[in-house]
């Protein structure tokens, strides 16, 4: 790896530990940011402080917000009624981009991973009970992950959540559009199967 001045390779290892991020694109990163203006690397660093600074969780639903309740929670518009977990933040933009969806949402900041030491204990899902036992909630929709580990979250949320009188829903999973079904696996293959409908 080239010498750079210190305070050059400190940012391009600190751009490293960033995910997707390898030693090229770190260093192309660098040398942008050291070639802007110095307004640009103030904004910059000042958008990344206000990150950490002014974010925080919803307290409603654990998604990530600048206020006591995320824009989500707030929207009068969108149906109380019905809930859709996920896994991450992130999981929820996904969502959103089909403009289908008009319910709330519930984060539980990550999956049951036993092997990894993540018990229900470590997940956000006492909140959920405790929404579902406010009484407006009528249909829990569970859209962890297509993984081993989402998997058996979902069973456990569905076991969990049926005897509280709520209707527990997976959302589909299968061979995506415009795939070719050669390439699909046995797992997304079963999944289609099963999850097929009448026409």
């Amino acid at each position: 790896m080239p010498d750079f001045a210190e305070p050059l390779a400190r940012l391009i290892d600190a751009l490293k530990h960033l995910p997707g991020i390898g030693q090229k694109s770190a260093q192309r990163i660098a040398f942008h940011v050291l070639r802007a203006g110095r307004e640009d690397a103030e904004r910059l660093a000042q958008a990344l402080l206000d990150v950490k600074d002014k974010l925080g969780l919803c307290r409603l639903c654990n998604n990530i917000s600048d206020s006591d309740l995320c824009l989500y929670c707030r929207d009068a518009g969108r149906d109380p009624k019905v809930v859709c977990v996920v896994e991450e933040p992130t999981n929820i933009v996904g969502i959103e981009t089909t403009r289908q969806y008009e319910g709330r949402y519930h984060v539980l900041h990550g999956a049951l991973s036993p092997l990894r030491g993540i018990g229900p204990e470590s997940l956000k899902i006492k909140g959920l009970v405790e929404r579902i036992g406010q009484g407006e909630i009528q249909e829990v929709i569970v859209a962890t992950n297509p993984t081993v580990e989402g998997e058996a979250t979902a069973v456990y949320l569905a076991r969990l959540l049926k005897p509280l009188g709520v209707k527990v829903s997976r959302i589909a999973m299968g061979v995506p559009v415009g795939s070719d079904l050669e390439f699909a696996d046995e797992v997304t293959m079963s999944k289609a199967m099963e999850g097929r409908r009448e026409m």
